[in-house]
Formats: C-alpha cells, structure tokens, sequence
C-alpha cells in the first residue's frame, strides 16, 4: 500500500469551521442561571447584613448609658495563690529575705586572683 502526501495535506472534513463561543444552548442556560442565583445570593446577603446591623444600632440606642452599679464597690484583698491555697507549692514569704554579702565576696575557683607587679617604679 502506497501512502500519497497529498493525501496528508488534504482537509478531512469540517475542521475548518469555528467551536461555538458560546457553547450549546443548555449550557447556555445553565450559566445564565448559575448567575442569576449568584446575584440573588449577594442581594440576601446584603439585606441580612443590614437588618443585623440595624437592630443593633436599635439595641445599642434602646440600652441604659453608663448604669449605676448596685452595690458599693469594696477594697480588694491581696490577690491570693490557688496553687498554694492547694498545697501544691509552699508558701513563700511576702518578702524576700535578705542574703549575707559574704558569699557573693568570695571569689571562684576558676579564676586565679591577681598578683601585683614590680614594673611599676618611680622615675
């Protein structure tokens, strides 16, 4: 069987014509009611959005400015520790008890104290 190149280069049918823009016709109508619901959607959404709003700006307006309180207000005690009140932890004394000067004088061990010098002499 002979293949011929013209063959190859001949059109096989209805290549030529353009694909339809638009696309069928129930494709069509599916987007235009794909839109068409989108649209509905944002109107209700914008409409529950303002009657949330305006009932509260109602509610806010409705309500008592800066109300009095009912009772006195008392001193405040010393905030206390739960953990402690648990027993979780020891107390602790409210102040630090003061430490001896002595220890924090004492130099390590790491660190070889320094020795004076004879270079320095009087000229």
């Amino acid at each position: 069987m002979a293949l011929d190149p013209r063959d190859l280069l001949r059109p096989r049918g209805p290549t030529n014509e353009p694909a339809p823009l638009a696309g069928t016709r129930s494709e069509r109508i599916q987007r235009l009611q794909i839109g068409v619901f989108g649209i509905g959607a944002m109107v209700l959404l914008v409409g529950l959005a303002d009657v949330v709003i305006s009932r509260a700006q109602l509610t806010e307006a409705e309500a008592v400015p800066e109300a009095a309180p009912t009772v006195e207000p008392t001193e405040t005690t010393a905030p206390r520790d739960p953990l402690a009140d648990a027993g979780v932890v020891p107390e602790l004394p409210p102040e630090p008890t003061p430490t001896s000067t002595q220890s924090a004088a004492q130099p390590t061990q790491d660190v070889p104290p320094p020795t004076p010098t004879a270079d320095a002499s009087p000229e």
